[in-house]
């Protein structure tokens, strides 16, 4: 307790394991007139005296030999600022994916175990894969703001349920319902930097974009972090605090300023062969890497880059350019944030973790890269004839856009394979430090123990001096599973064994394990890049296994399974042990396929959904699906006279999705095929004045594949026709995610910037707008049959 008992400003840390804390008991005298009485405040929750702000930074799918302070030759100031200031650690892990290593960083538990073995948007009806974090393992923010530390998040929030990212909640899965007193950020996998759709404040939707040109995500989430943080300073400046910061940068879209993009210009021209080479020099320099690590072959599957036509070393150098240029735009934003505190005179008694990337570089962008991201999970990707048109607007926002794979492979050197990959390091190794200047002497140390993103929670809370929960809310806590990384501090630790023995990693069916210096890891068998390659049935059994000795060979090139069956076998063995343990199984490799896969939440079941006044920001999992189904869309408005304009009903936006509107007044219907094609159904004349009912009916084909089947649609107005066509196919997963379905209105981006712009508001009466959906073409049995003649043609 500091200050005396019943004094206004009295304070205490309980040092309770039982959170939130009870009232405690009143300290002042009751009479029956107050006159006689004492008054006594309760003292105030506070963390302990002198803890430390907790500034926790997670960057997004960087691959390790990106930044600069990791041998790249992409500057990170911000980032060689933290690691100089402190610690670098060059053997840190995560899971190899998003939404996984971000519920691992905030529970400090094994992603499975807390229900994300996936991402959350090919989340399944098992535990470990559910996108559900249990209230008995929840996250540290809770610790903390029960501790007395003020909690906020700017940025990316990949783990909200996806039927629970809509405006009515429920929000116990949102930040606020999750430990942290304020959200600034996006709820999804990404989002467009220049015109986010599905951007909240706290839960409230929110369009700040609108009406300002050179508006951009990475400086207006570092703008509003630093007015947090000053006015944290100057209400309450005691109270630390803990602030978790995950910008979009560097995951796809890659949209920084155009100033930022020139900067860039012409450094990539020799190649990604030439910058591979040039980066592991950089590496073995600094000593981010050990002595003997060797640099794997260049990948069989990989172009040369001297092999390459003109057009496509335009293209891929000018990919590469807008990357580099997001990364370090990113790193400069969070610079800000980080001269912020600087500024307040709190640097020296700040936690700060700066974890670079949440995974490996991604190679979700295909061999070529992409100019839309969305066409990469639908299965489509681009020529270079395709893409060329866009170099000049390439990271505007006219493209979703995604580079080509071979950059991944040299971003992520020295280590082989990328993004969504667990089995290798390619995957799961990230560049990571840690400054805390009233505690770190080592000023620029390097440190080589290995880690793991479960060990970032019970480090943070070793440091504030605060135990981990026994319960909270009632609910008695599972363990953390992670250890904290505390003893490495010291100069003297340096050389000391890691703490951490023994780690799983599991992706859509890529697998490994760590134990004590040596990995054993499954060979991938579907790439990245080839989403629709067949894969085993028969997962557990399906696949061939490598073991590397990781002390001898730290980048995984001499595979010693033939030689020492006995330890592949008993790693294989301890393997099955910890994903039983930890929610593991059963083991999953489908991809694109989970995409559709039926789940919980407002639109479970429903066939039919109406709405009856302007709403936005309801996302996928909560709207109706009208992807591989017969539909109808029916909308019953009222023109006023001098006629009607606007949006009756979107889902999705420029890079992909469907719309009902008025424009010129005359009912559209437009459905947009990845930016490719819109296909379009539009009424010859104007509406009069009056009510009129205009319906879109689809009627699928009765025969085809269960996904992208083509069908017939027709638009009618007050019972005519005025207009149908055909369709070959359509989209077979989704249709663009950061996009929101809107009613009335149109946020984001439109459907089709010919007929108009956001937002698009509906000028007339909108009564009623219903959606019916048929039945599905996506059946279990129909996908088994579809993977097998794919398989077949494979």
């Amino acid at each position: 307790m500091r200050g005396a008992p019943g004094a206004p400003g009295t304070v205490e840390f309980p040092d309770s394991r039982v959170l939130p804390i009870p009232t405690p008991p009143f300290t002042g005298a009751i009479m029956p007139n107050a006159k006689d009485s004492t008054s006594g405040w309760p003292a105030a929750v506070a963390a302990p005296a002198n803890a430390p702000n907790v500034l926790l930074i997670l960057t997004d799918d960087v691959g390790f030999g990106a930044p600069s302070t990791f041998g790249g030759v992409i500057p990170t100031p911000a980032l060689d600022q933290i690691a100089e200031a402190g610690l670098r650690y060059t053997q840190f892990h995560t899971t190899a994916l998003c939404s996984p290593s971000r519920a691992a960083l905030l529970t400090g538990r094994n992603h499975h175990s807390v229900g994300f073995g996936n991402i959350s948007e090919l989340s399944t009806a098992y535990p470990g894969y559910n996108a559900i974090i249990p209230p008995e393992k929840a996250p540290v923010s809770q610790t903390l703001k029960h501790n007395g530390f003020s909690t906020a998040w700017f940025g990316k929030n990949h783990n909200v349920p996806p039927w629970e990212a809509n405006p009515v909640g429920p929000f116990g899965n949102w930040p606020i319902g999750m430990g942290f007193d304020y959200f600034y950020g996006f709820v999804g996998g990404d989002t467009s930097q220049w015109q986010p759709g599905n951007l909240f404040r706290n839960t409230t939707p929110i369009h700040p974009y609108v009406g300002k040109k050179d508006w951009n995500l990475g400086t207006a989430m570092a703008d509003d972090a630093i007015s947090h943080i000053r006015t944290q300073a100057a209400v309450s400046p005691e109270r630390p605090w803990f602030i978790h910061y995950a910008p979009g940068g560097t995951h796809a879209p890659h949209q920084p300023p155009k100033e930022w993009i020139e900067k860039f210009k012409g450094k990539f021209d020799a190649g990604w062969e030439v910058l591979r080479q040039q980066i592991f020099e950089n590496q073995r320099k600094l000593g981010v890497i050990p002595a003997n690590a060797q640099l794997p072959p260049w990948p069989d599957d990989m172009k040369k880059w001297d092999s390459l036509t003109a057009d496509e070393k335009r293209l891929f150098t000018r990919q590469v350019e807008v990357y580099a240029a997001f990364l370090a735009y990113t790193d400069h934003e969070i610079g800000r944030v980080i001269q912020t505190v600087k500024d307040l005179g709190q640097f020296d008694n700040t936690l700060i973790v700066y974890i670079s990337g949440d995974n490996g570089g991604s190679a979700e962008g295909s061999m070529n890269g992409t100019p839309n991201e969305v066409a990469y999970f639908n299965g489509v990707a681009f020529t270079v004839e395709q893409q060329l048109p866009l170099i000049d607007v390439w990271g505007s926002d006219l493209t979703y856009n995604h580079m080509a794979v071979p950059w991944t492979i040299a971003f992520n050197t020295p280590y082989r394979w990328t993004k969504q990959v667990a089995s290798h390091l390619g995957g799961t190794r990230n560049g990571m430090a840690i400054s805390w200047p009233k505690r770190i002497a080592d000023r620029g140390g390097m440190r080589t123990q290995f880690h793991h993103l479960i060990d970032i929670v019970p480090t943070i809370l070793e440091a504030v001096g605060v135990p981990q929960a026994n319960t909270i809310n009632g609910i008695a806590q599972h363990p953390i599973e992670g250890t904290s990384m505390g003893y490495t501090w010291d100069k003297a630790a340096a050389g000391l064994p890691s703490r951490r023995r023994t780690q799983y990693f599991e992706i859509m069916g890529n697998r490994a394990l760590y134990h004590d210096g040596w990995m054993a890891s499954t060979t991938p068998i579907a790439t990245p890049w080839n989403t629709a390659a067949a894969v085993p049935a028969d997962v557990l059994n399906g696949y061939k296994w490598e073991l590397y000795n990781l002390v001898q060979d730290p980048t995984q090139v001499n595979d010693l399974a033939q030689r020492e069956p006995q330890r592949l076998r008993a790693m294989q063995e301890v393997f099955l042990m910890e994903a039983t343990r930890y929610q593991v199984l059963p083991l999953d490799n489908s991809l694109l396929t989970r995409m559709i896969e039926p789940r919980p939440g407002p639109a479970a079941g429903r066939k039919q959904f109406v709405y009856t006044a302007p709403v936005s920001a309801i996302q996928a999992n909560a709207a109706p699906g009208i992807l591989n189904r017969s539909y109808r869309i029916t909308a019953e408005i009222e023109v006023p006279q001098g006629g009607a304009n606007g949006m009756l009903i979107t889902q999705g936006g420029r890079f992909s999705g469907w719309g009902l509107y008025l424009r010129e007044g005359k009912p559209v219907f437009t459905m947009n095929l990845l930016g490719v094609e819109h296909v379009k159904w539009e009424a010859p004349a104007a509406l009069p004045p009056g009510r009129h009912t205009v319906v879109f009916d689809w009627q699928m084909d009765a025969k085809g594949p269960p996904v992208a089947r083509g069908g017939n649609g027709t638009l009618s107005v007050d019972g005519v026709q005025v207009a149908q066509r055909a369709l070959p196919r359509t989209l077979p997963f989704t249709w663009a995610w950061d996009e929101t379905l809107d009613v009335g209105l149109d946020t984001g981006t439109p459907v089709d910037d010919r007929d108009y712009q956001v937002p698009f508001e509906f000028t007339g009466k909108l009564g009623r707008v219903t959606v019916d959906l048929g039945e599905s073409s996506v059946t279990p049995e129909a996908m088994r049959e579809f993977q097998e003649k794919a398989a077949k043609r494979d």
